[in-house]
């Protein structure tokens, strides 16, 4: 298989044959609330058995004077240097459908270069769909369904799916201008971003993660188990809720937060995260209160 620039990527091996895979995007750098995203893309990785095809190379695409390295030293011998490179991996999810993942940090520079770059993979290996996943810190309670969003450049994506549509001028991170990329190859792409309790995004929350992968399935048919982050979620909830109900404080802050959430969910399907308007209520007292209890819990 040939690419235009060859030398912006490095196969691992001979792609295997595919048939319309869909292109999962999670690549670190830019927000992921909770680390939500790069939690389920850790599980599609999994249990879908990817493996890797192609690295980007580091040398044009990442600043290691921010991205350093990181050096394993055991008794002063640097054995091992682990570099950080967008890769792109082949897998099946649980239906035998054929997966795309590109995972890795964002490119520091160059992105017109590695989009266009990207696109032209993506045409050659048949990619039928992109996804990409990631989650931002939002004033919602943990006693509800964590609410998904949608981003593309496409009308018709939009209108296929029953995801919150957002109106906001933010930053953008590279999976943006790989939906624009896609979407000038004629391959259809969407973002699914997933609503984290701003209250717990500063540790792990499964829920939000489970979320993502339950959106997924209804953007693109991709099917993952991922029972144990499941549990996990389940087990989370029970803490939470522990802990709140202690505190007539947190009690109160997320009785209100579940006004907000109801009141909204009556809403028409598909509009933009409206309804009351509520606040940003300082979660820095919870948050530190229930990173001590899930320390001690654990």
């Amino acid at each position: 298989m040939s690419v235009p620039d060859g030398a912006d990527v490095h196969w691992l091996a001979d792609p295997p044959p595919l048939s319309a895979p869909v292109l999962v995007v999670m690549m670190t750098g830019w927000i992921d609330a909770a680390g939500a995203a790069q939690a389920a893309m850790d599980v599609i990785v999994d249990e879908t058995e990817a493996d890797p095809i192609l690295t980007f190379d580091d040398d044009r695409y990442v600043d290691y004077r921010a991205r350093r390295p990181i050096m394993e030293l055991r008794e002063g011998l640097n054995s091992v240097l682990q570099w950080h490179r967008p890769t792109l991996s082949a897998g099946r999810d649980q239906t035998g459908r054929d997966l795309l993942l590109l995972t890795g940090p964002e490119p520091d520079m160059a992105w017109h270069r590695f989009c266009r770059v990207m696109g032209e993979l993506a045409v050659e290996l048949g990619v039928s769909r992109m996804v990409a996943l990631g989650a931002y810190p939002f004033a919602a309670p943990h006693t509800r369904p964590p609410r998904l969003s949608v981003s593309s450049p496409s009308h018709e994506v939009l209108a296929s799916v029953p995801f919150l549509r957002s109106s906001v001028d933010v930053p953008a991170g590279v999976a943006a201008a790989l939906e624009h990329t896609m979407h000038g190859h004629g391959i259809p792409a969407l973002g699914v971003w997933v609503q984290v309790p701003h209250y717990v995004a500063t540790m792990g929350y499964p829920a939000s993660s489970v979320a993502l992968l339950d959106g997924l399935r209804e953007a693109a048919d991709v099917v993952v188990d991922a029972a144990d982050l499941r549990q996990e979620a389940l087990d989370q909830r029970a803490r939470l809720d522990a802990l709140v109900a202690g505190n007539d404080e947190h009690r109160r802050m997320v009785e209100q937060l579940e006004q907000v959430y109801d009141t909204i969910s009556d809403a028409p399907p598909g509009t933009a995260d409206g309804g009351p308007s509520l606040e940003m209520l300082s979660g820095d007292e919870i948050a530190a209160e229930l990173e001590r209890f899930l320390r001690d819990q654990d």
